[in-house]
């Protein structure tokens, strides 16, 4: 049975996709969700993979299933939608709110994307709905077990409660893998913008490979970048740690190239984007 507002933050990916099914057989705790809500940051940011199964697969299974899936968007104060590529890409912009690596160190930077594109925009639309510190609402993370160390990692605000059914589950990725093939559902893509620089090299790889247009816009949003960051006299950014270009880095037509260290080192750890 539901208590207070209940809603689950759906990334689209695997973790948010198995939480979806876990939702329409009745296994969630406390009766599950009322509302997943996905926080699309754009459809000019979002992978196009992760749009497509959302649009394509997970919101029919909701409709067959009488689960509200939703869509919310980050509004500027004239009522039109603000993208993250918009904001990235806006003439005269200085703004960086991606995770961009710094050059000298190879460190991700200061990021609020998360936070502006996804966080935000899920907290107005609890509060526009009654959730208040009084009576806060529940909201869903899909953290899994084998990536625990991500959980209770950023600041809860007075209006929600954060909980982690996974976590209590105690189901790992690859149980959410299976719980997705066992409805019947095809693997989803992982979730996450096309341009995110806490994709692992080997992604980017993949990308140069599969999606080799996707790939050359990436490079051309992070040759833009710098292109302003010389004109502000300032040091270059990478959208990988190795401290030089895309297209330096991942070398066109290199099939079996090979990382010595491809982990998820700096992974947004607020469960919103890549799950």
């Amino acid at each position: 049975m539901f208590v207070g507002l209940r809603t689950f933050s759906f990334g689209g990916g695997v973790q948010s996709t198995a939480v979806l099914v876990l939702q329409a057989q009745g296994r969630l705790p406390d009766g599950g969700f009322q509302h997943f809500l996905f926080a699309n940051v754009g459809d000019d940011s979002e992978h196009p993979a992760t749009l497509t199964y959302v649009r394509e697969v997970s919101q029919p299974f909701a409709k067959r299933h009488g689960i509200d899936l939703r869509t919310v968007f980050r509004k500027r104060r004239d009522g039109s939608e603000e993208t993250l590529y918009g904001r990235l890409t806006k003439p005269g912009s200085r703004s960086l709110p991606i995770p961009v690596r710094m050059g000298d160190t190879g460190a991700p930077g200061t990021r609020s994307c998360t936070a502006d594109f996804k966080i935000r925009v899920i907290g107005k639309w609890l509060r526009e709905h009654g959730a208040t510190a009084d009576d806060p609402a529940t909201v869903g993370i899909g953290i899994s077990l084998d990536e625990i160390h991500r959980a209770n990692a950023r600041r809860v605000e007075a209006y929600e409660r954060i909980i982690y059914p996974l976590l209590d589950l105690k189901l790992r990725r690859t149980d959410c893998l299976r719980i997705i093939a066992d409805a019947g559902l095809p693997r989803p893509p992982r979730s996450a913008c096309w341009f995110c620089p806490h994709h692992r090299p080997s992604t980017w790889q993949d990308m140069r490979r599969e999606e080799p247009e996707l790939f050359e816009r990436a490079a051309q949003l992070e040759d833009l970048l710098n292109e302003r960051r010389d004109e502000l006299g300032k040091d270059h950014v990478f959208f990988t740690r190795f401290g030089q270009p895309l297209r330096k880095v991942i070398p066109d037509g290199v099939e079996l190239l090979q990382f010595a260290d491809d982990s998820d080192d700096g992974m947004c750890d607020s469960g919103h984007c890549f799950t």
